[in-house]
């Protein structure tokens, strides 16, 4: 084990992309707090960097053997984490835009008996938009923003990958954010 700390990190690239247990736990006891600060840094979030990082060195030694690190390991590691953070950012302002699309919606309507009545209605239709979704996407989705359950937790009830949750969160959210806007257009038409 000590002999692995004095390693360059082109040697204990060559000994992780042969599935050795121990340069993979060297790369991560040499880079996980810099990789965390650099996820901090972007989102400032403590946890959610946290996550980033540690999903990232799941994925890293999962494709150990079909990895082929042509840079540097430290520039490769980076870069990775700035991707994973982009990705985090997007997902979470797509979350973030169809909370509060909801909100406007439910603000909305939250007044009287009409407005309620409206907005039961309203609710209906979306929750008809949602069942139009495929059966993996809509079981997703409902997972995400009905059960508030986290990607990690959807990924390890439904046996797919992260990265498969937030395609299909995606999806689902580009869907129903087009089908509510066209409906709102409608109804504002209407209303008129």
């Amino acid at each position: 084990m000590t002999k692995l700390t004095n390693l360059s990190d082109d040697e204990l690239v060559a000994f992780f992309e042969q599935g050795d247990i121990a340069a993979f736990e060297e790369i991560y006891n040499r880079y996980w707090m810099e990789l965390y600060r650099a996820a901090y840094k972007r989102i400032g979030e403590r946890e959610a960097a946290q996550e980033i990082v540690q999903n990232f060195f799941t994925t890293f030694w999962l494709n150990r053997r079909q990895l082929k690190i042509r840079s540097s390991l430290q520039g490769y590691l980076f870069m990775s984490i700035k991707y994973q953070v982009l990705n985090y950012k997007r997902a979470e302002a797509i979350k973030n835009a169809y909370n509060e699309s909801l909100l406007v919606v439910h603000n909305a309507f939250e007044n009287s008996t009409e407005n309620y009545i409206n907005y039961k209605d309203l609710k209906e239709t979306v929750d008809a938009f949602v069942n139009q979704l495929p059966i993996k996407c809509r079981s997703v989705f409902e997972l995400s923003r009905n059960q508030h359950k986290t990607n990690r937790e959807i990924a390890q009830q439904l046996q797919i990958s992260e990265k498969t949750v937030e395609s299909h969160l995606t999806k689902a959210i580009r869907y129903l954010r087009t089908n509510i806007d066209a409906l709102l257009m409608i109804i504002m038409l209407i209303k008129r």
